[in-house]
């Protein structure tokens, strides 16, 4: 799909890896909204980006809030692209240091919002891709965002990566259903990555995670995984796919 004149929707677009995509779709030409927390700095970083951005503040797990963001985003235009990178993270044990059972409400929160926030933000932007005009046969692109804790998930990361595994597991299933709509669905898993949600590691931590990553040894750069997600949304024969972007690494345990 060609992003010159499109409008795109951008979750978690505040901050990160939204943030990069976001710049990258203006860099495109596309016209870009916002979704993030009322918390963020959105609404500044919309108005420091130019006459193509708009900001809605708007909660993933939201069906109301949602809809209202994309109301504002397709005032601009038909929605063409989804890219869903609004998550949280979060330490929970199966049994803690005081030999309590790990918080279920905690494994609740990060899954409603990893997870039933990716469903969510997923069928409703689709909803308004259906209603589009075909344009080099297609109607739409979505990209949404696992991790490769999906895979090699560390001691304590019980939510995030059992919801990030739910992510990789919906992307094939929605790309079958929304073939016929001719809407794309593809995933990214990112590995270690230099974002906000990693900006509370101390630098020694910083250093030593960098050191894990084989090739090239260093944290990912958010501009990295906007490069990519660009890629999907241009080619398309990409459906139906989780990517990890990751140099190589695989996580240890702990």
């Amino acid at each position: 799909m060609k992003t010159q004149g499109i409008t795109a929707f951008v979750t978690g677009g505040a901050s990160g890896l939204g943030l990069a995509s976001v710049k990258r779709l203006l860099e495109q030409g596309a016209r870009v909204v916002i979704a993030d927390l009322p918390s963020s700095q959105g609404e500044e970083i919309a108005k420091s980006l130019g006459q193509n951005v708009r900001f809605a503040a708007a909660d993933v797990t939201s069906e109301a809030e949602m809809n209202a963001a994309l109301d504002v985003t397709e005032s601009l235009g038909p929605l063409r692209v989804l890219i869903h990178c609004a998550g949280r993270g979060g330490p929970v044990r199966l049994i803690e240091k005081d030999g309590s059972p790990g918080s279920l409400a905690n494994y609740e929160n990060i899954i409603r919002t990893n997870l039933i926030g990716t469903f969510n933000t997923l069928r409703l932007a689709a909803v308004r891709m259906a209603r589009n005009e075909l344009v080099d046969g297609e109607r739409g692109v979505c990209v949404l965002t696992a991790s490769v804790a999906a895979y090699e998930g560390q001691i304590g990361q019980i939510p995030y990566a059992s919801s990030k595994a739910g992510v990789v597991g919906m992307t094939i299933v929605a790309a079958r259903d929304l073939a016929s709509k001719a809407i794309r669905v593809c995933t990214i898993a990112p590995g270690i990555f230099d974002t906000p949600m990693l900006a509370r590691v101390s630098e020694e931590a910083r250093k030593t995670l960098s050191a894990s990553v084989p090739h090239p040894a260093r944290l990912g750069a958010p501009d990295e995984y906007a490069q990519l997600a660009m890629h999907i949304v241009s080619n398309p024969m990409l459906n139906g796919e989780t990517i990890r972007l990751d140099g190589a690494l695989r996580m240890a345990p702990r």
